[in-house]
């Protein structure tokens, strides 16, 4: 047995795996194919659609395992369990599957991990939203890093994170797990959150591919009629530049795409993912997909239909349980329906994968710790760094940072309690049955002032009695409809929770700072102007009290940008900055689109100056230097404008941005090269294209707010560009 050339770690990966495929029967290839979720019920709380139509409330965990087992399901994030305890029973379960397989595979352990890892006593970070606000890709990378060891620590191999879906409109319940509105900006989160998850050991997968952000209506497992422009140019780049990073997996979306969800969908899973892109590693269904081609989409008649339709796709494991790929899949096999060659090519990438985690090895043993903190102190001070920075301020008169003596009444719904800082997928509000696990402190018990309201007539006396009253109003999230953000909770409109009160304090004529901690953007025309200040925070996680308490009182000078368009007005649909000119105000509508307040738009507590200006060719500089007296940090960001081209084109596109911090009187120089593959669209064609021509380079503190226009020129011929050839603006900062 020990001759038996897939145990030699000498050999090539490659060797080691088809010698092992050539030896598995065909039930043990299909147990490798899916996960097996433990404990759940029909009773629990549900964290994924149609949870308690599907789960299975009688798993024979001996049956399910003794062919092997692909993926053990969440066993830290389904229920609160002390950390030591649950790698201790983790431990246990791979000893099971091991014991149980004729090979002795160790199943892939995954689980969520947006806001940190979503176990009961782990770190919770601000929510994906929140690293946009940021714009800080290393700062994300140290963030991500952080997770993964605390996952690698007790036995997890995989996390379901980053989003890359791009918003398309904010009404969306999920709003709040994606990085933004422009796909440069979520690609380079993105792809920082990737380094970071690889380099602490733990596999990413990138969600949801693709499309399930452009849902018609914003309505959660929603149609999407994008059309190959959009998936082309907006939605599937995030994607791209995350495999080239080196991510392992990918999870495939829930959604119907003109027509075909993308879990029965050949052409994008194999055609574009691995015979275009080249990607080798394993696509995973999202929880209970392959289920929904029968049950949702109509696309098959029963469960083994289903499983042929996907496998033969390219989704290689079924999550987050068995339903289609155990016995279903078998007899589609059996019947001449799938090809086993399809079964070995799935399971040959699983294995693979197992066995570049060493667990094809002789002697792999399970991780196995009697003490773990999965919030250390250097943790939480990381989640406060990721806090402050995303911390945007909208508008100030004056009134902030708040000044000694000034009697200050807080009032709010979200002025006291932790739910105001966590998004849906922290474990509080994924199973808000348990406790939180881990010390939230509220924005009231950090800022310490005088008068207290929570709502209501005691809410407007304590505003009129004071210099300054901070309003604190916004999202309770919660899982399909348990709240008013999240996966399932999406809006019909855009007015913000508990404007009445607002509306109420307002008439008080006292100055008003609204504090925003929400899960999407809301419509503030109508506050804009009528607020002293307006502070926003995007679910800022276990420290977002201390954070948003440092920026109010001045501690910490704001530096967030917004990621997404605040819209103006509640009830229209909202729009993206990332639009034709059709997009913007062309007279030919009574409704009006421009936002209340701009892509990138954010305000500091110091000044800055932009001065010596240059270009060359597609190559912009800017010096800029810090001219308050305070420490901040300014974000210069880079739009192309394609005046004429062969397609209605972004009247501007964000193509390269750097965050730069400062000193009082100190200067650096920023410098981007544009590469002409940055301005790269779908052209008529429906070819990626470089075409060349004149553009102009549009430097600007926002998409609104454009301070320089330098005109520039893409040379040479029209060619159409490969996937490896699409290439990012290089920034320098010196």
């Amino acid at each position: 047995m020990r001759d038996e050339p897939w145990r030699d770690p000498a050999r090539s990966v490659d060797e080691r795996v088809a010698d092992l495929v050539g030896r598995m029967t065909l039930r043990e290839k299909l147990g490798q194919l899916y996960g097996v979720w433990l404990g759940q019920s029909t009773t629990d709380d549900e964290v994924a659609p149609f949870q308690h139509e599907l789960v299975d409330d009688d798993l024979d965990w001996p049956e399910l395992i003794k062919n092997g087992l692909g993926q053990l399901t969440r066993p830290f994030g389904s229920a609160p369990v002390e950390p030591a305890e649950g790698a201790e029973r983790l431990v246990r379960l791979q000893h099971e599957v091991m014991a149980a397989g004729r090979f002795g595979i160790p199943a892939v352990v995954h689980e969520e991990c947006l806001s940190g890892f979503m176990t009961h006593g782990a770190t919770i970070y601000p929510t994906a939203l929140a690293w946009g606000a940021a714009w800080h890709p290393d700062l994300v990378e140290q963030m991500a890093a952080a997770v993964g060891s605390r996952m690698r620590e007790v036995g997890v191999h995989q996390g379901l994170a980053p989003v890359l879906d791009v918003t398309r409109d904010v009404r969306w319940g999920r709003t709040e797990e994606t990085i933004g509105e422009d796909p440069h900006l979520v690609t380079a989160i993105g792809t920082a959150y990737v380094r970071g998850m690889r380099s602490a050991g733990i596999m990413p997968t990138l969600k949801h591919f693709v499309g399930y952000s452009a849902s018609r209506g914003a309505r959660n497992f929603g149609p999407v009629a994008a059309g190959p422009r959009e998936v082309a140019d907006v939605l599937l780049p995030p994607f791209l530049a995350a495999l080239k990073e080196g991510a392992e997996s990918v999870m495939h979306s829930y959604a119907d795409v003109d027509g075909v969800p993308p879990a029965a969908d050949h052409a994008l899973l194999t055609g574009l993912l691995r015979e275009r892109w080249g990607f080798e590693g394993t696509v995973v269904s999202d929880y209970f997909a392959v289920t929904f081609i029968e049950k949702q989409h109509g696309l098959a008649a029963d469960a083994s239909g289903a499983a042929a339709l996907a496998l033969t796709a390219g989704v290689d494991v079924e999550l987050p349980q068995v339903r289609c790929f155990g016995t279903p899949l078998l007899d589609a096999v059996l019947a001449g329906v799938v090809p086993e060659s399809v079964v070995d090519t799935a399971v040959t990438r699983v294995l693979r994968q197992k066995c570049v985690l060493g667990m094809l090895d002789p002697g792999w043993q399970p991780t196995t710790s009697s003490t773990v903190d999965l919030d250390p102190p250097r943790d939480r001070a990381l989640a406060r760094k990721v806090a402050e920075e995303s911390v945007v301020l909208l508008s100030n008169d004056g009134v902030l940072p708040l000044r000694d003596g000034v009697q200050v009444a807080l009032v709010g719904a979200q002025a006291d309690t932790d739910a105001a800082m966590l998004g849906c997928y922290t474990f509080p509000r994924h199973i808000p049955s348990a406790p939180d696990g881990v010390a939230i402190p509220t924005l009231r018990s950090v800022l310490r002032h005088d008068v207290y309201a929570a709502d209501g007539a005691s809410a407007v006396d304590a505003a009129r009695g004071a210099d300054v009253c901070v309003v604190a109003l916004g999202d309770e999230s919660g899982l399909f409809g348990r709240g008013t953000s999240g996966e399932g909770t999406d809006a019909t409109d855009l007015r913000i929770p508990g404007h009445e009160l607002l509306d109420a304090v307002l008439e008080t004529g006292t100055p008003v700072v609204l504090v925003l901690l929400t899960g999407r953007p809301y419509a503030l025309r109508q506050y804009a102007d009528r607020c002293a200040a307006i502070v926003q925070a995007f679910f800022p996680g276990e420290e977002g009290g201390p954070a948003v308490a440092n920026v109010l009182t001045g501690l910490v000078t704001p530096s967030g940008r917004l990621p997404v368009s605040v819209p103006a007005d509640p009830y229209a649909s909202p729009s993206v900055y990332l639009g034709p000119p059709l997009a913007r105000v062309n007279g030919s509508s009574s409704v009006d689109p421009t936002p209340a307040f701009p892509f990138g738009h954010g305000l500091s507590y110091t000044s800055f100056e932009w001065t010596d200006v240059t270009s060359d060719g597609l190559s912009v500089g800017v010096t800029v230097t810090n001219t308050g007296d305070r420490d901040g940090a300014d974000v210069v960001q880079l739009y192309v404008h394609d005046p004429v081209a062969q397609v209605a084109r972004p009247v501007q596109k964000l193509v390269g941005f750097a965050k730069v911090w400062l000193a009082p009187g100190e200067s650096r120089r920023v410098r981007f090269d544009v590469p002409p593959e940055a301005t790269a669209f779908t052209g008529l064609a429906g070819k990626r294209i470089v075409e060349p021509g004149d553009v102009e380079l549009w430097l600007g503190a926002s998409s609104a707010d454009v301070r320089h226009i330098l005109p520039a020129r893409v040379e040479g011929p029209e060619r159409e560009i490969s996937p490896g050839e699409e290439r990012d603006t290089r920034v320098t900062v010196s």
